[in-house]
Protein backbone atom coordinates (compact mmCIF):
# COMPACT_ATOMS: atom_id res chain seq x y z
CA UNK A 1 0.00 0.00 0.00
CA UNK A 2 3.07 2.47 0.39
CA UNK A 3 4.49 1.77 -2.51
CA UNK A 4 1.84 1.78 -4.45
CA UNK A 5 0.97 5.17 -2.36
CA UNK A 6 4.49 6.40 -2.46
CA UNK A 7 4.58 5.68 -6.89
CA UNK A 8 1.49 7.66 -7.19
CA UNK A 9 2.55 10.34 -5.08
CA UNK A 10 5.46 11.14 -7.73
CA UNK A 11 3.29 10.34 -10.66
CA UNK A 12 1.31 13.67 -9.35
CA UNK A 13 4.29 15.87 -8.63
CA UNK A 14 5.84 15.06 -12.27
CA UNK A 15 2.95 15.84 -14.05
CA UNK A 16 2.14 18.74 -11.69
CA UNK A 17 6.00 19.96 -12.91
CA UNK A 18 4.98 19.03 -16.39
CA UNK A 19 1.76 20.85 -16.39
CA UNK A 20 3.24 24.16 -14.66
CA UNK A 21 5.83 24.69 -17.75
CA UNK A 22 2.78 25.11 -20.25
CA UNK A 23 2.67 28.42 -21.61
CA UNK A 24 -0.02 30.99 -20.82
CA UNK A 25 -2.43 31.50 -24.43
CA UNK A 26 -2.06 34.88 -25.90
CA UNK A 27 -5.64 35.78 -25.89
CA UNK A 28 -5.90 34.88 -22.01
CA UNK A 29 -2.65 36.99 -21.14
CA UNK A 30 -2.98 40.14 -19.22
CA UNK A 31 -2.80 43.13 -21.57
CA UNK A 32 -2.94 45.52 -18.90
CA UNK A 33 0.38 47.80 -19.19
CA UNK A 34 1.47 51.42 -17.48
CA UNK A 35 4.34 53.24 -19.13
CA UNK A 36 5.80 56.07 -16.83
CA UNK A 37 8.65 58.71 -17.36
CA UNK A 38 10.08 62.13 -17.40
CA UNK A 39 10.68 64.47 -20.86
CA UNK A 40 12.09 67.81 -20.94
CA UNK A 41 9.57 70.33 -23.56
CA UNK A 42 10.44 72.82 -25.63
CA UNK A 43 7.13 75.28 -26.45
CA UNK A 44 6.06 78.47 -28.04
CA UNK A 45 3.69 80.28 -25.62
CA UNK A 46 1.84 81.94 -28.07
CA UNK A 47 2.02 85.09 -26.30
CA UNK A 48 5.34 86.67 -24.85
CA UNK A 49 8.46 86.87 -26.30
CA UNK A 50 10.52 83.76 -25.71
CA UNK A 51 9.94 80.28 -26.00
CA UNK A 52 9.80 78.47 -22.78
CA UNK A 53 11.38 75.07 -22.19
CA UNK A 54 10.88 72.68 -18.86
CA UNK A 55 10.91 69.17 -17.65
CA UNK A 56 7.18 66.86 -17.42
CA UNK A 57 6.11 63.75 -16.48
CA UNK A 58 3.63 61.01 -18.36
CA UNK A 59 2.10 57.84 -17.78
CA UNK A 60 0.54 56.06 -20.66
CA UNK A 61 -1.58 53.05 -20.10
CA UNK A 62 -2.28 50.28 -22.16
CA UNK A 63 -5.46 48.41 -21.64
CA UNK A 64 -5.79 46.82 -24.99
CA UNK A 65 -4.78 47.59 -28.37
CA UNK A 66 -7.65 50.26 -29.19
CA UNK A 67 -8.00 51.55 -25.71
CA UNK A 68 -5.36 53.74 -24.56
CA UNK A 69 -4.92 56.68 -21.87
CA UNK A 70 -2.25 59.24 -21.81
CA UNK A 71 -1.76 61.78 -18.85
CA UNK A 72 0.79 63.90 -18.35
CA UNK A 73 1.87 67.00 -16.50
CA UNK A 74 4.33 69.62 -17.87
CA UNK A 75 6.43 72.82 -16.09
CA UNK A 76 7.75 75.17 -18.66
CA UNK A 77 9.79 77.22 -16.45
CA UNK A 78 13.27 77.87 -18.26
CA UNK A 79 13.89 80.62 -20.99
CA UNK A 80 10.99 82.83 -19.37
CA UNK A 81 9.90 86.37 -20.46
CA UNK A 82 9.98 88.30 -17.64
CA UNK A 83 8.42 85.90 -15.23
CA UNK A 84 6.24 84.32 -17.55
CA UNK A 85 5.81 80.74 -17.15
CA UNK A 86 3.39 77.82 -18.13
CA UNK A 87 2.44 74.68 -16.28
CA UNK A 88 0.19 72.13 -18.30
CA UNK A 89 -2.26 69.05 -16.67
CA UNK A 90 -3.66 66.67 -19.39
CA UNK A 91 -5.75 63.21 -19.88
CA UNK A 92 -6.90 61.98 -22.48
CA UNK A 93 -7.19 58.76 -25.17
CA UNK A 94 -4.35 57.79 -27.73
CA UNK A 95 -4.78 55.20 -30.75
CA UNK A 96 -2.20 53.67 -32.55
CA UNK A 97 -2.21 55.32 -36.13
CA UNK A 98 1.09 53.50 -37.39
CA UNK A 99 3.82 50.56 -36.04
CA UNK A 100 6.90 50.72 -38.39
CA UNK A 101 8.52 47.47 -37.36
CA UNK A 102 8.62 45.57 -34.01
CA UNK A 103 9.68 48.62 -32.01
CA UNK A 104 8.38 51.39 -33.02
CA UNK A 105 4.66 53.01 -33.23
CA UNK A 106 2.85 56.36 -34.06
CA UNK A 107 -0.06 57.41 -31.75
CA UNK A 108 -2.86 60.29 -32.37
CA UNK A 109 -3.74 61.77 -28.98
CA UNK A 110 -6.01 64.79 -27.68
CA UNK A 111 -6.07 65.62 -24.32
CA UNK A 112 -8.30 67.94 -21.85
CA UNK A 113 -6.99 69.13 -18.64
CA UNK A 114 -5.59 72.97 -17.57
CA UNK A 115 -3.36 75.19 -17.39
CA UNK A 116 -1.98 77.43 -15.33
CA UNK A 117 0.37 80.67 -17.02
CA UNK A 118 2.17 83.28 -15.19
CA UNK A 119 2.04 86.47 -17.21
CA UNK A 120 4.97 89.20 -17.89
CA UNK A 121 6.04 91.94 -15.94
CA UNK A 122 3.82 90.14 -12.80
CA UNK A 123 1.08 91.01 -14.38
CA UNK A 124 -0.81 88.48 -13.08
CA UNK A 125 -1.68 84.67 -13.14
CA UNK A 126 -4.66 82.64 -13.95
CA UNK A 127 -5.85 78.72 -14.70
CA UNK A 128 -7.25 78.12 -17.76
CA UNK A 129 -9.02 74.97 -20.09
CA UNK A 130 -6.51 73.49 -21.99
CA UNK A 131 -7.17 70.89 -25.16
CA UNK A 132 -4.42 68.99 -26.56
CA UNK A 133 -4.27 66.92 -30.05
CA UNK A 134 -0.73 65.45 -31.15
CA UNK A 135 1.34 62.91 -32.30
CA UNK A 136 3.74 60.68 -30.39
CA UNK A 137 6.43 58.07 -31.45
CA UNK A 138 7.00 55.62 -29.27
CA UNK A 139 10.36 53.16 -29.98
CA UNK A 140 10.49 51.01 -27.71
CA UNK A 141 14.50 49.81 -26.55
CA UNK A 142 13.67 46.86 -24.51
CA UNK A 143 11.01 44.69 -22.83
CA UNK A 144 10.80 47.88 -20.00
CA UNK A 145 12.69 50.66 -21.42
CA UNK A 146 10.66 53.05 -24.21
CA UNK A 147 12.02 56.10 -26.04
CA UNK A 148 8.88 59.04 -27.10
CA UNK A 149 8.90 61.78 -29.07
CA UNK A 150 5.79 64.07 -29.06
CA UNK A 151 4.67 67.08 -31.18
CA UNK A 152 1.60 68.77 -29.35
CA UNK A 153 -1.26 72.04 -30.16
CA UNK A 154 -2.63 72.92 -27.86
CA UNK A 155 -5.88 75.43 -27.96
CA UNK A 156 -6.84 77.54 -24.69
CA UNK A 157 -10.45 78.71 -25.14
CA UNK A 158 -11.33 81.04 -23.08
CA UNK A 159 -7.84 83.32 -22.33
CA UNK A 160 -7.66 87.19 -21.46
CA UNK A 161 -10.35 89.51 -22.74
CA UNK A 162 -12.76 85.96 -24.69
CA UNK A 163 -9.44 85.49 -27.02
CA UNK A 164 -8.30 82.52 -27.23
CA UNK A 165 -4.36 81.24 -27.30
CA UNK A 166 -2.70 78.64 -29.05
CA UNK A 167 0.72 77.10 -27.67
CA UNK A 168 2.53 74.12 -29.24
CA UNK A 169 5.76 72.34 -28.84
CA UNK A 170 7.70 69.34 -28.90
CA UNK A 171 8.85 66.62 -25.90
CA UNK A 172 11.65 63.87 -25.81
CA UNK A 173 11.19 61.99 -22.96
CA UNK A 174 12.20 58.10 -21.94
CA UNK A 175 10.14 55.84 -19.63
CA UNK A 176 9.77 52.61 -18.10
CA UNK A 177 7.30 50.12 -18.09
CA UNK A 178 5.74 49.35 -14.66
CA UNK A 179 3.83 45.91 -15.50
Amino acid sequence: MRRVFLALLIVVCAKATVGHAQAVESATSRQLTINAGGMASYFNPDEGGNNLAGIGTYADIHFTHWFQLEAEARWLRWNQYYGEHEDNYLIGPRVPIRQFGEHTVLYGKAMIGYAKMTFPFKYGYGSFTDLAFGATVDHRLSQKMTVKADFEYQYWPVWLNNSSLSPYGVSLGVGYRVF
